[in-house]
């Protein structure tokens, strides 16, 4: 299974947005929605491309109440997520898994929120420690160079 978590922005509660919106909640209505992060929503699918055709479904809704959208394929990686634009890369076969794992977005997790996002690449296979401030732990988000170079 391929889980797709959107990110509610600071200004807005995502489920109820979301949920309040005819259009967002048929695409919705068929999936368990789960909360792994403060206002989130995540929803486990069948495969990569229904995890993207489902943030393409979405997309309106996305750029006006989601700040961040991670999609965990477990044929890339089991602990790591990827972001929309690296999954969609994947899907659509430019770029191959295995070369997924240079360029890294870490954030840190304080009382389930996402904070403060560090930008750093995988050196000997290792993601370099997150030393923003005190977290409760991290969450690794696997990124395109284009989206690396634009964060700097």
């Amino acid at each position: 299974m391929t889980r797709v978590c959107f990110v509610g922005s600071e200004d807005s509660s995502l489920r109820a947005e979301l949920l309040s919106r005819e259009t967002s909640r048929a695409a919705l209505s068929t999936y368990t929605l789960a909360e792994p992060f403060a206002n989130s929503i995540a929803i486990d699918t069948v495969s990569l491309g229904t995890a993207v055709s489902l943030c393409n479904d979405l997309n309106w809704y996305l750029v006006r109440f989601v700040d961040t959208v991670l999609i965990r394929e477990p044929s890339v990686s089991t602990a790591e997520w990827l972001s929309r634009e690296l999954a969609s890369d994947v899907r659509n076969r430019e770029l191959p898994p295995e070369e997924t794992d240079r360029y890294l977005t870490v954030y840190g997790v304080v009382d389930e929120q996402l904070v403060e996002p560090m930008y750093v690449t995988r050196r000997d296979g290792t993601v370099p420690e997150y030393d923003l401030q005190e977290v409760d732990r991290t969450v690794v988000v696997r990124v395109t160079a284009d989206e690396f170079s634009n964060a700097e």
